[in-house]
């Protein structure tokens, strides 16, 4: 009977001690998938084309004019004139424009564009002119919202001066 008693005790412990790495196994990959899906979300944006210009953001969805080069780089600091462009449809546009800036190593989150859309422009559907200034060098997400909802996101690099 103490025999079977201690290979029952010890079959428990085996087993408990297997299903405990692997649920540990799982965590650490579920971990290292997020913080690689993290880190691919903090490269800047393609460039794209739409009609006679270059754009950064998402082809067909939103974007800017932005052909990284050193006359409409960002830079901390320095305002600049960009040109958004949005595509969908009709029912997306209800609000006004909000763009939320986001540096990859804060929360803090500062407002860049606020206004209303204009009509097709470039082969979008809408367009909305702005002034865009980033305070300091590194990856930015910026958010664009239309109403309330987010419309979606373009990431940007700001060089050093």
């Amino acid at each position: 009977m103490l025999k079977k008693s201690f290979v029952s005790i010890i079959s428990i412990i085996v087993i408990l001690t297997t299903v405990g790495c692997t649920n540990k196994n799982k965590e650490t990959i579920t971990t290292n998938v997020e913080n690689n899906n993290l880190a691919q979300k903090w490269n800047q944006s393609p460039l794209f084309k739409s009609g006679n210009y270059t754009m950064i953001g998402e082809k067909g969805r939103l974007g800017f004019i932005y052909d990284d080069s050193e006359v409409v780089r960002f830079y901390p600091n320095k305002t600049q004139k960009y040109m958004w462009h949005f595509w969908g449809e009709d029912q997306e546009f209800n609000g006004k424009l909000k763009v939320v800036a986001i540096h990859e190593n804060n929360e803090e989150q500062i407002t860049v564009v606020e206004g209303g859309l204009g009509g097709d422009n470039n082969g979008a559907d809408r367009h909305a002119p702005s002034n865009m200034s980033l305070p300091k060098s590194g990856m930015w997400k910026l958010d664009a919202y239309i109403g309330d909802k987010l419309f979606g996101s373009v990431y940007v690099k700001v060089h050093k001066k």
